[in-house]
């Protein structure tokens, strides 16, 4: 079973990845620099708003339910199901509100540019997105992965048909940018509600605890799932931010075309390194061996990653031009030197994936918090510095800057996981 599991979980990941990367060049080919830049602002942004209506939420789901039904207690894991299920809801009609109400501050003070009716149709983005991931935390909860494992070929199967046909009939019609950044978001939302439809179906008929009666948590129950609850809030909130925040600074600061130069780039090196990643799939087998064994398989993936991620960092390094022009054409060169500087962390984000893992399944997810915040602390600071410092030098030049504050801070980020591992 957890050799299956873990198959399962191996194959979601990378049929996500591959089907983010063939979206991402479908959806860069058709928007062309400036309105891709666009849209992935408008994204990064309602991804961020995510992080509110998550905080941990869904990690702790996986662990106080998947706990419960080992104990074979289906009574008290729906009693977490409905207890995590009401602060689901709570925080995502908080984080829609949030969204809501600053959408023209975010896009007319903030950023100044054309980003008001995406943001207005994030909302709803945010509602199909939670559902499908809070059911998905379900199925994890239960371990059935392979209901994870349909719903993302559902998932990246909708999105790869639907949305570019929607672009296609908007540009076909010559519709304002900002028009055609809502309907593009909407798309996205419609394959988040086809998913949903299918993961409710699916769960009902698969998680049998769904429909037994709850039993009341006791104070002692609620404080522990509330203490995890604001352990894993701090990593959540500091993980999106540490993804996102190059993206919304570059957003400030420069104008859209250079954003979408960046994320094509950007796209490319997490496609390649998602090809080495597989710390998701190490953290239930590290969950499960000890000692020498652990220190062995630990050893092992580390060398696997480093010299699978050199040969891709070299290959990326000498061929930029050329990956560049076959994903993304011409009017995306650019990308090429924003890619070669961002090719190193091919090799850092599969390590930064196997240390991570290592420290939760030991159960020690607080070092990972503290130096996940404090690495998001440095991104920030950097980002701002370097890019307007070199903001004056021109919109490419402070680009560069952004990436090399992620880079810096993602070097401090693995520094910090192998210091404290070998502590």
């Amino acid at each position: 079973m957890a050799i299956k599991n873990s198959i399962f979980q191996f194959s979601t990941i990378f049929i996500g990845k591959i089907g983010s990367l063939i979206f991402t060049i479908i959806i860069a080919r058709l928007l062309m620099p400036e309105l891709f830049g666009l849209y992935n602002l408008a994204l990064a942004t309602i991804l961020l708003f995510t992080a509110i209506s998550n905080l941990g939420i869904g990690e702790t789901l996986i662990r106080f339910v998947s706990k419960s039904l080992g104990e074979k207690n289906k009574k008290k894991a729906k009693a977490y199901l409905v207890y995590f299920g009401k602060i689901k809801i709570f925080l995502t009609f908080i984080a829609i509100l949030i969204l809501v109400f600053s959408a023209k501050f975010i896009s007319e003070t903030h950023y100044q540019k054309p980003l008001f009716l995406s943001l207005i149709a994030g909302s709803l983005y945010i509602l199909f997105f939670e559902i499908v991931t809070f059911f998905g935390f379900i199925l994890q909860a239960s371990n059935d992965f392979k209901g994870i494992f349909h719903k993302e070929i559902i998932f990246q199967i909708s999105k790869i048909i639907l949305v570019p046909l929607i672009v296609l009939f908007s540009l076909k019609y010559s519709l304002p940018n900002e028009i055609i950044l809502f309907y593009l978001i909407l798309g996205l939302t419609f394959s988040y509600f086809i998913t949903a439809v299918f993961m409710f179906f699916v769960s009902f008929k698969r998680v049998n605890f769904i429909k037994t009666k709850k039993e009341k948590l006791n104070s002692r129950q609620t404080k522990q799932a509330n203490r995890f609850l604001s352990m894993t809030a701090f990593l959540i909130l500091s993980g999106m931010f540490f993804s996102y925040i190059d993206k919304i600074m570059l957003g400030r600061f420069v104008s859209v075309e250079f954003i979408g130069y960046y994320s094509a780039a950007l796209g490319l090196v997490g496609a390649l390194s998602s090809l080495i990643g597989f710390g998701g799939v190490l953290l239930p087998i590290f969950s499960r061996i000890k000692d020498k064994k652990l220190e062995q398989s630990m050893k092992k993936s580390i060398r696997i990653v480093l010299i699978l991620g050199i040969l891709l960092f070299i290959f990326t390094l000498l061929f930029a031009p050329l990956i560049i022009l076959i994903a993304y054409g011409s009017n995306y060169n650019p990308s090429t030197n924003i890619l070669r500087l961002l090719s190193l962390l091919i090799i850092i984000l599969p390590l930064i994936g196997i240390y991570s893992s290592y420290f939760t399944s030991q159960g020690k997810p607080q070092i990972v918090v503290k130096l996940l915040i404090l690495s998001t602390l440095i991104n920030v600071i950097l980002n701002y510095f370097l890019i307007t410092s070199l903001l004056e030098y021109g919109g490419l030049l402070a680009t560069f800057g952004a990436g090399i504050a992620t880079l810096i801070s993602q070097f401090f980020y693995l520094g910090g996981l192998i210091y404290s591992k070998r502590k």
